[in-house]
């Protein structure tokens, strides 16, 4: 009895190992320290005056740099370290001011015929590659105030109805504060009110001559509209981040009204930052009339840069809570618009008032809540400081044609990139309260070197171990198995690459564990092959034996290890996650490795004689 494969086995772990080589080998071009260079808003570019104020502050500084290129994104500065990438963030971000967001990056090297073939390096957590951990505030008073403006245009529409008359409407420190001239239309309004907006503490005041009629939430309202707004930033920033497709992020509540983004691998962190910063909402208000109040108009002026101004009413129609679905595209002249869709109750308010509003204009307002950072020398060392502040501007200023019903589209927008931000940040959901940037930290390259030098090293430490065992206790054996071990961890490499699977420290143990396994599966088929030959077996029917006996077991062990990283995957979170995934993979090959290619090497060598001695 021979140990032969068939050809058609040789050629498929040949084709095995090669497309593992091919989709491996880019994990020997590491990615160049960068630092990321856009504009704070997304209507502007970087151009090539810009970059030159940074090098020539770069230059200055005597801090070098590898390149300096612009993309499609904005400008990108390659370093040679990362010692060299973190000295430049300040001094290029005092170079060119607050209007330009600068931030820490990595640039791939990976060649252009392997990116073609569709192969990369595999993705690094925050832990080993660097990136980015933002600490967020929700503005909680905002979400109530913002609340309280949607009920002010209700109670002021249910005031005209029942022709109750009022002067104006003010919202300060989450109370709304009606004013009368009359007695009479005060407690007329009281009534109406309490009995259709339920929901509500009121109480009346008079000072001078005018009586006033405040409304506020209760206790528990209030409670409940942080908890809301919290949660539901928390949803949305999620479903941001996963149209950023960052690999392996962590969005965690943190406190009453914090919030945790951490951001590993990013290929443009200041378009992240931007996104994630935003609080993106739009508003809906119908142009004012020439008749109507000053205190119920708003003036402002459009988002293009022209200077223009409109006057709208200050009363919502609708705002972006509404928005169940936005996508980008282009109008018949071939300029960018948002195809927008509302839910039902949205769609209801929206046909109520276009119906009556046939032939007047229609605002559309994009209110953005955001900080920007510069950089200052004190004492001799460039510091930081934060200022947070809103952009409010009309995107378009349409006249009302017919009725709206659900789905409209939004035109006006000066660019593709301004209207598929647009529309993700939509599609996402709006943030129902505005976040500011309470705390960056970035995890700096010298840090997720460290960990990976230190990772790599225990890695060799415990592959030099096994394979040396292996070497000394299974003689030629231990060398298909030492091959085996290399190739597993080939394969498992070119599997984190074509999946896009992050790996992280734990990801790392995982790898180790796996090498332990791999050898594992080969001491079981060994030990089985020597105790054959023990009884007397012939050669080749102990090798036969040898790896037919020893499967089930090696399949029992490897599958119920399996089962528990597949739950270590499917309840776990960030970490722990990476080093399910990494075991996981590990376990799969390790049986193809183990079984099919140490049984392919020991059959190259011993299956062609039966006589011939086995060194084991």
């Amino acid at each position: 009895m021979l140990n032969k494969y068939p050809l058609w086995k040789y050629l498929l772990i040949l084709f095995v190992l090669a497309l593992g080589l091919l989709y491996a080998f880019p994990n020997l071009y590491p990615d160049d320290p960068a630092l990321q260079v856009s504009t704070q808003k997304s209507t502007a570019v970087v151009d090539q005056r810009a970059l030159k104020k940074a090098t020539d502050a770069l230059v200055k500084a005597n801090i070098e740099f590898k390149s300096v290129e612009v993309t499609s994104a904005g400008g990108t500065f390659r370093f040679n370290s990362g010692a060299d990438q973190l000295s430049a963030k300040p001094v290029v971000a005092a170079a060119l001011g607050e209007d330009y967001v600068t931030a820490l990056n990595l640039v791939p090297t990976t060649p252009e015929w392997l990116s073609s073939l569709g192969a990369g390096p595999a993705k690094l957590g925050l832990d080993l590659r660097g990136g980015v951990h933002f600490l967020l505030e929700v503005d909680t008073p905002a979400a109530l105030r913002q609340k309280l403006e949607v009920a002010s245009s209700e109670m002021k529409a249910a005031l005209r109805k029942d022709r109750i008359r009022y002067r104006n409407v003010d919202i300060d420190d989450g109370v709304l504060s009606i004013r009368f001239l009359q007695e009479g239309d005060l407690s007329s309004a009281e009534d109406l009110l309490k009995d259709e907006f339920d929901q509500y503490v009121y109480r009346d005041r008079q000072e001078g001559s005018d009586f006033y009629l405040d409304v506020s939430f209760t206790d528990a309202a209030t409670k409940e509209i942080e908890s809301y707004a919290l949660q539901q930033n928390l949803t949305t920033l999620r479903n941001r981040v996963n149209e950023l497709g960052v690999a392996e992020p962590l969005v965690q509540r943190q406190g009453s009204n914090r919030i945790v983004v951490e951001l590993p691998g990013v290929q443009d962190t200041a378009a992240a930052k931007r996104i994630i910063g935003a609080t993106a909402n739009l508003e809906f208000h119908l142009e004012a009339g020439l008749d109507d109040k000053a205190s119920d108009i708003e003036t402002l002026t459009f988002r293009d840069g022209s200077g223009r101004t409109a006057r709208l009413e200050r009363d919502l129609i609708i705002t972006g809570d509404s928005v169940s679905d936005a996508s980008s595209s282009f109008d018949e002249n071939g300029r960018p618009q948002v195809n927008i869709s509302l839910d039902s109750k949205g769609g209801k308010q929206m046909s109520k008032v276009t119906r009556s509003a046939v032939g007047r204009n229609m605002g559309v307002v994009f209110i953005e809540h955001k900080s920007r950072s510069r950089f200052v020398e004190k004492d001799g060392k460039m510091q930081e400081i934060r200022k947070s502040y809103s952009e409010k501007g009309i995107i378009s200023l349409a006249t009302i044609q017919t009725t709206l019903g659900n789905s409209f589209r939004i035109t006006g927008l000066d660019s593709p990139r301004e209207s598929s931000e647009l529309a993700l940040l939509l599609r996402a959901g709006a943030l129902a309260a505005p976040i500011y940037f309470v705390e960056e930290r970035t995890i700096g390259p010298s840090l997720g070197a460290e960990n990976i030098k230190l990772g790599v090293n225990s890695a060799q430490i415990g592959i030099l171990v096994v394979m040396l065992f292996m070497l000394v206790y299974y003689k030629v054996f231990g060398l298909f198995a030492n091959i085996s071990l290399i190739l597993n961890i080939v394969l498992l490499m070119a599997c984190m690459s074509m999946l896009s699977a992050t790996l992280t420290l734990p990801g790392i143990a995982g790898i180790v564990l796996t090498m332990g396994m791999s050898v594992d599966a080969n001491v079981l088929i060994f030990s089985r092959i020597k105790e054959e030959l023990a009884s007397g077996v012939p050669n080749q029917q102990a090798i036969h034996s040898g790896f037919n006996r020893a499967f089930t077991t090696i399949f029992d062990a490897n599958i119920t290890t399996l089962l528990v990283a597949v739950i270590l995957f499917a309840v776990g979170t960030g970490p722990v996650k990476g080093f399910a995934v990494t075991l996981s993979l590990g376990i799969i090959i390790s049986m193809f490795t183990a079984i099919m290619v140490t049984r392919a090497q020991v059959n190259l060598v011993y299956g062609g004689r039966k006589n011939k001695k086995l060194y084991i």
